[in-house]
């Protein structure tokens, strides 16, 4: 990580590669170790089936994120969209969800990480014991990131090699130990009963196999500090999609080839299938690659949640300036109590349900992203830059379909949560006193940004 309080120094960009690993970091994480048994549960084999299909429709939103990347060379991702296209108070509202994904992402690792734990220590079953562990990471997150920062480059680097090899070795290691038999049943008998319970099942599979893909979402919003990233952007956004997606779908095969109808019962399905097939030495090694990739997204989700709204604060004065206040490492103190205090708070939750919150965050940050994209392609303001959208409305209309199916898999609970949270940032955004002068300059900078959008677009005709 570059140390950005040398003032003098040039911050080194991040190459296509640096970008592409930092995608791959983001993307996957708990949800691919911990999920499979869920995924299996309801829809057996043809999980493997509704990961591909699932994989597809998050691919489209990713290609709108990919044309919306660009168009700008600023860091912000889906907020920035919507604030060029809709105006601040979508931005602001995009901003705080951004914020609302990022410690729920937090606690959803930190649960992630329990959760293995108590796998081989019981001691972690202890309420008081998971509580007091759950608030000592959080705390001591929250201090690396007030004192250490330049560990974040070599912690999410070692998450991303982990994650990388321990799924590469479950999967070819894996493959010699498949008892065809485990293929069967393809599909439960309770999904077969009719349309309805089949849609509920499939239903059921696609919001946790939507979460495996999520984090693709968080990529745009460091462009800065990347080379070229109005065209390096959306070739990583594909890459790691395509990158996924295969390692998912063998993954999951080679779970069910192993485990059969055991896996929808294992509490962490990857470490469980492959210690049945090879022993305790193979339960081990995914055990110890788990908690060094879920640790490091922890880790990460810690380091730009917090940087999130302190930008939102100073940056943009959206936020009082105090929510922006740094200490002389440069770290945003306030930002780091505030996120700190929230993921605490959603720690005491179940995963399941913060994967479901994650899912509903993502998906607010998705429809105005994808409005975002028919706007600016009926407007042609902020023209692409070394990408095209193929069929112009037919991928975002798909992605926004896709986007509201979303919408009918989600718990009261879950829809609870997200309204009370955009009603609050509602009413606190008609309290904050606004920056005049701020908001004068930067409609004057959106101003220069689209004349300078439609003179290079005029050069390029």
């Amino acid at each position: 990580m570059v140390n950005i309080s040398n003032q003098k120094s040039v911050p080194k960009k991040l190459s296509f590669m640096s970008i592409y690993f930092l995608g791959i970091n983001g993307v996957i994480g708990s949800g691919t170790f911990l999920l499979p048994s869920v995924i299996y549960r309801y829809m057996n084999l043809s999980a493997v089936a509704v990961l591909l299909c699932t994989a597809v429709t998050v691919s489209m939103i990713a290609l709108c994120y990919a044309d919306l990347a660009s168009r700008f060379t600023g860091s912000g991702a889906a907020w920035l969209y919507s604030y060029h296209a809709f105006g601040r108070f979508t931005g602001y509202e995009l901003g705080i969800f951004t914020w609302f994904l990022g410690c729920c992402t937090l606690s959803a690792e930190i649960v992630a990480l329990l959760t293995t734990l108590k796998s081989f220590l019981p001691i972690f079953n202890r309420p008081i014991v998971y509580g007091v562990a759950a608030l000592g990471l959080i705390i001591l997150f929250a201090i690396i990131n007030f004192f250490g920062r330049s560990l974040v480059k070599f912690v999410n680097n070692a998450s991303a090699a982990a994650k990388i090899l321990t799924l590469i070795i479950f999967i070819v290691v894996g493959a010699f130990f498949i008892h065809k038999a485990n293929f069967s049943p393809l599909i439960p008998q309770a999904a077969l009963q009719g349309p309805m319970p089949f849609i509920h099942h499939f239903g059921e599979a696609f919001t946790p196999i939507f979460y495996l893909f999520t984090g693709f979402s968080f990529l745009p919003i460091a462009a800065k500090q990347m080379n070229n990233p109005e065209k390096n952007i959306p070739r990583v956004l594909i890459a790691v999609m395509v990158s996924v997606t295969i390692l998912d779908a063998l993954m999951m095969t080679v779970a069910v080839g192993l485990s059969g109808t055991k896996l929808g019962g294992y509490s962490t399905p990857l470490a469980n299938s492959l210690g049945t097939a090879i022993g305790k030495w193979g339960y081990a090694f995914i055990i110890l690659g788990m908690l060094v990739s879920i640790f490091g997204v922890a880790f990460s989700a810690s380091f730009n949640t917090p940087s999130l709204i302190a930008s939102m604060a100073n940056e943009h004065g959206m936020l009082p300036k105090f929510i922006g206040k740094k200490n002389k490492h440069d770290a945003p103190w306030v930002g780091i109590i505030l996120t700190s205090i929230l993921s605490a708070i959603f720690a005491t939750q179940s995963y399941l349900f913060l994967v479901s919150c994650t899912v509903l965050a993502s998906f607010i940050q998705y429809v105005p992203s994808i409005l975002a994209v028919v706007k600016f392609e009926h407007s042609n303001e902020y023209p692409t830059h070394g990408f095209k959208l193929p069929g112009k409305y037919l991928i975002p209309i798909f992605a926004l379909l896709v986007s509201c199916y979303m919408v009918t898999n989600f718990t009261a609970k879950t829809l609870l949560v997200g309204a009370v949270i955009a009603i609050a940032a509602a009413t606190a955004y008609f309290f904050i006193k606004s920056d005049r002068s701020y908001e004068e300059k930067h409609l004057k900078w959106l101003d220069d940004l689209r004349l300078k959008g439609e003179k290079e677009n005029k050069s390029v005709k």
